[in-house]
């Protein structure tokens, strides 16, 4: 049976936190920002838990 891998570029978009939180950054804040308002892509900064329906699929990437 092979080793199980994790999936690198999940890695690289996520983080565990010390709780067993996952964090991401904050999603909408790449491109199209003319159309935005600056106190919108002001929030759009920092981190943010990842949302409970995509908990169970990010973990399973991550081989935890």
């Amino acid at each position: 049976m092979p080793k199980m891998k994790s999936h690198t570029g999940m890695g690289k978009r996520v983080r565990v936190t010390g709780s067993g939180k996952i964090v991401s950054e904050q999603v909408g804040k790449r491109h199209r920002l003319e159309s935005k308002s600056s106190h919108v892509t002001r929030r759009m900064t920092g981190t943010v838990e990842v949302d409970k329906v995509d908990r169970k699929r990010i973990r399973k990437m991550l081989g935890r």
